[in-house]
C-alpha cells in the first residue's frame, strides 16, 4: 500500500458509485479519502435568506451534515470494495475548488470522479463539467470514469 491516499469524489449518484468500483479494480487496496462537497446554500435556502430572519448558520450546518452522510455512505462502499477509506465532507463553491483544495491537503496520488456523460451542448448550458474543471486545475492525475459505452448515446 502506498502512503499517498486516493481522493474519491462521491455525491451519492450512480456515476460516483461506479467510480469507486473502477478505482478499486485499477488501484487495488489502499488508503482513500471519500469526499462529498456540499453547497453552502441550496437554491431554496438562498431564497429563504431574503427573508427578515437569516438562518445561514443553520442551513450550513444541515448542508454539512448531509454532505458528511453522503461521504460516509461512499466510504462504506469503498471499504466493501477493498479500500481503507475515511469519509470527508466540506462546503465549497465552486465544487471543483473544494476538490482541488482537499487533494492538495491530503496530497492525493490521484483524484477519482465519475462523469455524468454530458454532451458538449449540455455541458455549455450547465456551465461546464466538474470533471473537466478538476482536471484543468488539479495539478495531479485525475481519473474520470465515463459512463459505460451502452449509456453514452
Amino acid at each position: 500500500m502506498t502512503d499517498a491516499p486516493i481522493l474519491i469524489c462521491y455525491d451519492g449518484s450512480d456515476d460516483s458509485a461506479r467510480a469507486i468500483g473502477e478505482a478499486a479494480s485499477l488501484f487495488g487496496p489502499r488508503r482513500a479519502v471519500v469526499l462529498d462537497v456540499g453547497p453552502m446554500l441550496t437554491p431554496a435556502e438562498s431564497l429563504a435568506m431574503m427573508g427578515p430572519v437569516s438562518p445561514a448558520a443553520a442551513f450550513e450546518g444541515l448542508n454539512e451534515d448531509d454532505a458528511l452522510a453522503r461521504a460516509k455512505a461512499g466510504a462504506e462502499q469503498a471499504r466493501r470494495d477493498g479500500f481503507d477509506a475515511e469519509p470527508r465532507a466540506i462546503l465549497e463553491a465552486p465544487t471543483w475548488e473544494g476538490i482541488v483544495d482537499v487533494a492538495d491537503e491530503v496530497d492525493a496520488s490521484v483524484i477519482v470522479l465519475g462523469s455524468r456523460g454530458l454532451k458538449h451542448f449540455e455541458e455549455v448550458l450547465s456551465g461546464g463539467s466538474l470533471s473537466h474543471e478538476v482536471a484543468e486545475h488539479a495539478g495531479r492525475p485525475v481519473l474520470i470514469v465515463p459512463l459505460p459505452r451502452k449509456h453514452r448515446d
